[in-house]
Parts: structure tokens; sequence; C-alpha cells
């Protein structure tokens, strides 16, 4: 498994709490933030799940 994939993965979890605080306290920005880190979270899983497949993993 790539190490994107990983961090990939723990970057969507952590803009999941982001928003879910973002939310709570009624922090529109928070939320925001949470938002763009699962998009930036989701491309870096997908850019490791590529390098996995050229690597025949």
């Amino acid at each position: 498994m790539d190490k994107d994939r990983i961090a990939g993965a723990a970057k969507n979890i952590g803009g999941k709490i982001k928003e879910a605080a973002g939310k709570v306290t009624g922090d529109a920005k928070l939320q925001a933030d949470g938002r763009a880190d699962q998009v930036e979270g989701k491309v870096q899983n997908a850019v490791g799940g590529v390098k996995d497949t050229l690597r025949g993993k």
C-alpha cells in the first residue's frame, strides 16, 4: 500500500472531523476547511491507488 493512500485517508478523516466541529460550533470557515481537506484526502488517496496499480500491487 502506498503511503499516499494512508496519508489521504487520514486527511479525509481529519476533514470530516473538522467539518463536524464547524457544524457544531457554527463556524462556516471550519466547515469549508474540513470539506477542502476531505477533497484533498480523496485525491491523494486516488493518486496512491494509481501508484499501487502501476507497481502491480
